[in-house]
């Protein structure tokens, strides 16, 4: 089930979540992502250059939520502008040839 406004689904249950001791607020479309980012840490004693490959995959994955959100929050304020006849403020600046 994908959550409203995003296309990625939710691959861990709420019982895999729960039982790996996922913090309600990283609960996302990324929490399969954390889970085992969360138990390479724990067995590196968080060192800070090690699980460098699951935090980078994790990381992205935010990002990706996070620029899919400021997408549909842009294509919104576009349809509000349209209807009121004003301008909106684009959120991601227009590139040339894109």
């Amino acid at each position: 089930m994908a959550a409203e406004g995003t296309t990625k689904k939710m691959i861990a249950t709420q019982e895999e979540m729960v039982e790996n001791r996922v913090p309600i607020a990283y609960r996302d479309q990324c929490a399969h992502l954390l889970i085992p980012l969360n138990k390479c840490r724990q067995a590196e004693m968080y060192l800070p250059w090690k699980c460098g490959n699951e935090r980078h995959v994790y990381e992205k994955c935010e990002y990706e939520l996070v620029m899919e959100r400021m997408l549909l929050m842009q294509k919104i304020r576009e349809k509000e502008a349209q209807i009121q006849q004003g301008l909106a403020i684009p959120l991601i600046p227009k590139t040339a040839g894109a």
